[in-house]
């Protein structure tokens, strides 16, 4: 055998949702804040991300994270997210994820009962709060950058639907967020195909037809996925709802997406449906629930924001060697249609420059 790259990845998994992170074989990237380290692996070394998320390694359902010295000297690590076919700027899962590798294969020490932790995403410091017990993280908590609807009671036209009522808000991606049951799902994991063949088509005429671009940071820009959301009920003083979000090139998220379950917040708290420090328990097309509040009110730019908090528990599940062979015909990986739902190139489906403004 002889490997011309290797990596050390711990595979791990937040309520479902895959999170694998690369602990080893990348000591660093030039950039002078964790946006800045993302651009370079975007622009200059691709090929990591295509190495471990594309077949024969990898598969469309899987993320990485790349571990990174942090930036800022507040922030005990950093880290960038590297999904199927583009970098984002913040991942609910993903972050949990994250906080439990450092924690359960002891790279940061762990506390028991609660470990704090201040994580530098891309997107900005991400303040963690696990619950750990016997060795292990039996709760991940973030505080999210705050989440802000951008777009509220908009109307798109959809091919092969017609003119659909959606709402466009961030949360550390930004979604197009539209009613399951106007457009006929119920959200179970049969629909799970046509949920994403749908929400692709959604999220394109999102993109061309309402532009985003955030106020502190122009380079994120464009709608990221596509939310459907299920009916709000009570039990026992909280909020419950269902949700699946759209993962270009189009699959659903297994969990029930941090930064998706961020930006319905921003949608609930717009339309006067849940309070600052109410419960909200969102649930996946899986059936698994993350737990979330308004922790607080804020301003980003002229937009009225909140401050999400959102929890859930993750679990690893292998630690391996990733290498490449330099006579591996696949050396960067390949995809097929066939369950990528579109074949995707050695490029980015859509690089950042390219995405509408």
């Amino acid at each position: 055998m002889r490997w011309n790259r290797t990596f050390t990845m711990v595979g791990c998994h937040a309520e479902g949702e895959v999170g694998n992170v690369v602990t080893g074989g990348l000591i660093d990237v030039p950039g002078s804040t964790m946006f800045e380290k993302m651009l370079y692996l975007e622009e200059h070394a691709d090929e990591l991300r295509r190495i471990c998320l594309f077949e024969p390694r990898g598969s469309v359902n899987h993320n990485v994270n790349f571990i990174l010295p942090a930036t800022d000297p507040r922030a005990q690590m950093g880290y960038v997210i590297g999904e199927s076919t583009e970098y984002v700027a913040m991942s609910g899962s993903n972050t949990m994820c994250v906080a439990t590798v450092l924690l359960e294969t002891g790279i940061l020490p762990m506390r028991e009962p609660v470990t704090e932790l201040v994580l530098e995403a891309p997107a900005g410091l991400i303040h963690v709060r696990c619950e750990c017990s016997n060795g292990k993280v039996t709760r991940v908590e973030f505080t999210n950058q705050p989440a802000f609807v951008a777009h509220r009671d908009a109307y798109v036209e959809v091919p092969g639907v017609g003119s659909t009522a959606i709402d466009v808000a961030y949360g550390g991606m930004t979604y197009a967020l539209v009613d399951a049951q106007a457009l006929g799902f119920d959200i179970a994991p049969d629909e799970a195909r046509d949920l994403c063949e749908l929400g692709q088509k959604i999220k394109a005429a999102a993109v061309e037809q309402l532009p985003f671009s955030h106020p502190l940071n122009p380079l994120i820009k464009g709608v990221t996925n596509t939310q459907f959301m299920g009916p709000l009920r009570r039990e026992n003083g909280k909020l419950f709802a269902r949700n699946t979000v759209v993962v270009s090139p189009g699959r659903c998220d297994r969990s029930p997406c941090g930064t998706g379950t961020s930006a319905r917040l921003a949608v609930l708290h717009a339309r006067g449906l849940i309070d600052v420090g109410e419960t909200f328990v969102h649930e996946s097309i899986t059936g698994s629930r993350f737990e979330s509040r308004v922790a607080a009110t804020t301003k980003v730019g002229n937009y009225a924001a909140v401050v999400p908090v959102v929890s859930g528990q993750a679990w690893i599940t292998a630690i391996s060697q990733i290498g490449v062979d330099p006579t591996d015909r696949f050396q960067t990986g390949f995809t097929v249609a066939d369950t990528w739902l579109e074949a995707v190139d050695d490029k980015l489906i859509k690089s950042r420059q390219s995405t509408s403004n």
